[in-house]
């Protein structure tokens, strides 16, 4: 090959070396901050597509455009009240201005170390201003959803003035402040996990027990006196049934009676000794049996009609 050649090849290669160097590529996820020597120059490049630096000299440095996740480290905090828990907290943050960013944090590692020293020092702060209850409740029970124990006392569960999603909204708050000043927006802190350690543990678990065990008494003492009135009420609607059947069979009896009794008197008057005979029929078939044997005088009125035919 000529010297010529062997030239012409060098500078093509020289001329694709320094073209490659030149052209970068942005995404839609991405924006860009070009330094020059190690100091940014010019405004962020944002926009998708095909740029060009100068090569060798200026660099490109990528940060992403998309929401990023900060996983804090479970942290041993003591609340207000003095009860000891483990703390385990996320969030989601995402880079607003590159510049601010790179010249204060230089990349993604710097930015998690920042937040780990923001989020985990406002979220022992706001810890240790709350007590317990308000850390794992996030609403109080609706009034009638609540039992009482009698009128005129507390309900059996306390009352909460933020909870947890209150005091996750208020860390959110305190350290958007700090976080803007690094080019970062923060979006969402939540508590992943709370977690007792077993000394509190052991105290939480047997308040719990002894809440559910006077819940269970109220309402088994609610019960047995619905129970108690129930029964009353079907006693007494019993009584009424049977009072107002018996009063009924009299009533039908009695009438019954009266009419016999005018049947009777009717065929009195109509035959009074056809009806004194059959009258005693009805008591001979009822005192005389098979193996009866009765000893009476020949002048008895029990023996007139057996005697002397009619």
């Amino acid at each position: 090959m000529s010297p010529g050649r062997i030239g012409l090849l060098v500078v093509l290669g020289a001329l694709l070396l320094i073209s490659g160097s030149a052209a970068y590529q942005v995404n839609e996820s991405d924006q860009v901050i070009i330094t020059q020597f190690g100091n940014p120059i010019g405004a962020p490049i944002t926009e998708p597509g095909l740029h060009f630096k100068i090569p060798f000299i200026q660099e490109a440095n990528y940060f992403e455009k998309r929401f990023l996740e900060w996983d804090g480290n479970p942290n041993q905090v003591p609340t207000k009240d003095k009860r000891f828990i483990w703390v385990d907290t996320y969030a989601r943050w995402r880079i607003v201005d590159p510049l601010r960013f790179f010249q204060r944090l230089r990349d993604e590692r710097g930015a998690q170390s920042r937040l780990d020293d923001i989020l985990d020092g406002e979220t022992r702060n706001a810890v240790a201003s709350y007590d317990l209850i308000e850390l794992v409740r996030s609403s109080n029970r609706n009034p009638e959803d609540v039992p009482v124990e009698s009128e005129g006392e507390e309900t059996i569960l306390e009352e909460i003035q933020k909870g947890r999603q209150q005091i996750a909204l208020e860390i959110l708050e305190r350290a958007s402040g700090p976080t803007a000043e690094l080019g970062i927006e923060l979006l969402d802190l939540r508590f992943k996990r709370i977690s007792y350690i077993e000394e509190v543990q052991v105290d939480v678990f047997a308040r719990m027990i002894a809440e559910r065990q006077r819940i269970a008494e109220l309402f088994r003492s609610e019960g047995a006196g619905e129970a108690a009135r129930i029964s009353g009420e079907r006693e007494r609607e019993l009584q009424r049934i049977q009072s107002e059947a018996f009063r009924t069979a009299e009533e039908l009896r009695g009438e019954a009676d009266a009419e016999a009794t005018a049947i009777y008197a009717e065929a009195y008057t109509r035959d009074a000794a056809f009806y004194a005979f059959t009258r005693s029929l009805e008591s001979y078939e009822k005192t005389m049996g098979s193996d009866t044997m009765f000893i009476l005088a020949t002048d008895s009125e029990f023996l007139k009609y057996l005697e002397t035919p009619r």
